[in-house]
């Protein structure tokens, strides 16, 4: 039997230091995309149903490119740092490490993807 302080039993299963940067950083994307998110249906919106040279003429101007791809940066970054928080609270051990380098994968793969195709139509 071992006679250990509730001092030394803690020991290690404290903070890990990151907790504070990590709930700003979600604060600050959140909203962020409160103002991204109307911003980008407006713009959107207006060239839905438009024809491909439509479509690519009215995003080859700066301010619709601009949201398009702001959009796609913080929403998928925001994804993977909420993501992140659920999979390190309910999914433990090997499958939870498995689970998180595959959501990041996906959420940095989709980011590169929307920016890709921004870029394109606006180059």
């Amino acid at each position: 039997m071992r006679y250990l302080t509730d001092r030394k039993r803690a020991t290690g299963l404290g903070s890990a230091k990151s907790g504070v940067h990590h709930f700003w950083a979600m604060k600050v994307s959140s909203v962020a995309l409160l103002f991204l998110i109307p911003l980008f249906m407006l713009t959107f919106g207006a060239a839905l149903g438009d024809d491909y040279a439509t479509v690519t003429e009215y995003y080859s101007r700066p301010l619709p490119a601009i949201i398009a791809l702001l959009t796609f940066i913080v929403g998928f970054k925001h994804f993977n740092d909420g993501a992140q928080v659920l999979i390190e609270d309910y999914v433990h051990g090997l499958a939870g490490k498995i689970t998180l380098i595959l959501v990041t994968c996906l959420s940095y793969a989709l980011m590169a993807a929307g920016v890709f195709a921004v870029a394109k139509i606006a180059l």
